[in-house]
């Protein structure tokens, strides 16, 4: 593990011995005595063991993968995944919001399985310091980054783009301000919009993906969702507060709401898992990345050939179809 990744806490048993790995090279190099045979044995006891802390993951546990400070985030997502991004700004009515970041590129094809095409793709921003966390508010757009991209998704309307929108917020900014402004009226407008967009709209979840300052921009007609990230009407430890008055039930609060990327398929609101490297996306951001361009290309691919009407009829039947529930007869 590189030293320059923050170790989360179940990952401590994986890093002692990768430690105790690493003192074993070092003496095997500085002793004349050959202990390949035990740098081996070691070897595979610490695949095994990284294999099983993964496989095993909690709900809780991947909220904190999708917290990891290293983790990709969207412009990381758009540098690897695009060519010739052109970062569009404002929301011609207020200011320019750098929670969000949207414009025109180029995605690419070869590899990442389709052909290279124009696309207007918008995503949440957070943070990688201090400065550029304040400058970005973790991720927490205001009420102008919603009409910010309101506004490019009907700018790629009006030029028949397809959109990618990239999801990581935990959650929309509450501050007086932004309510001031109209939060929920911005993001509802958005909601509205979104849902008859006359082009295909693929929607990633890369991170987290909290309450209405997610679904903002998250309406589409397909919805992918990478391996450790988390989608929830609200974070565990608000859910916490909530219920037990306290942020120390936090992980039962994230049971609960059954918040990963297998729930959310059960349920008709994810279409498909990205997978991830073992350890997380930011352990090999290459090998994420090209697991994320091949489902998002293999996405426009399937819905480059649906003509407008047939993507809004498509797309109302699947939010039509979230949450899947059963009735009882009248005598039972």
């Amino acid at each position: 593990m590189p030293d320059d990744l923050q170790l989360l806490d179940f990952e401590t048993p994986i890093h002692e011995l990768e430690q105790k790995l690493q003192e074993m090279r070092q003496l095997n190099q500085e002793n004349p005595e050959d202990l390949s045979k035990e740098i081996t044995a070691l070897e595979e006891r610490v695949e095994q063991l990284r294999a099983s802390v993964y496989r095993n993951l909690t709900r809780w546990q991947r909220v904190q993968i999708a917290r990891h400070p290293q983790r990709p985030y969207t412009l990381d997502h758009i540098d690897a995944l695009t060519d010739g991004f052109v970062e569009l700004h404002g929301d011609r009515t207020h200011s320019d919001d750098h929670a969000i970041v949207g414009g025109l590129a180029t995605f690419k094809g070869g590899r990442y399985g389709h052909r290279d095409r124009t696309v207007m793709v918008v995503g949440h921003q957070k943070g990688r310091d201090t400065k550029e966390r304040k400058y970005r508010r973790f991720g927490m757009p205001n009420p102008e980054g919603y009409r910010k991209a309101e506004r490019l998704f009907k700018l790629a309307a009006k030029f028949n783009k397809p959109i990618i929108t990239l999801l990581d917020t935990p959650g929309a900014y509450p501050g007086l301000e932004a309510e001031e402004r109209g939060q929920a009226e911005a993001i509802a407008r958005n909601l509205f919009e979104m849902a008859r967009l006359p082009v295909p709209v693929v929607v990633v979840i890369i991170g987290e993906g909290a309450s209405g300052g997610a679904l903002g921009i998250g309406v589409g007609d397909r919805v992918l969702m990478m391996e450790n990230a988390w989608y929830s009407v609200i974070a565990p430890e608000s859910c916490s507060q909530i219920l037990w008055r306290s942020w120390d039930y936090k992980e039962d609060a994230a049971r609960a709401l059954k918040l990963t990327a297998p729930d959310l398929v059960e349920v008709n609101i994810v279409d498909e898992i990205i997978p991830e490297p073992v350890g997380g996306a930011h352990k090999r951001p290459a090998a994420a990345f090209e697991a994320t361009g091949q489902a998002i290309g293999a996405a426009l691919e399937a819905l480059s050939a649906k003509d407008p009407q047939t993507l809004l009829d498509e797309r109302l039947a699947r939010l039509d179809a979230i949450g899947p529930f059963a009735t009882a007869d009248a005598d039972g």
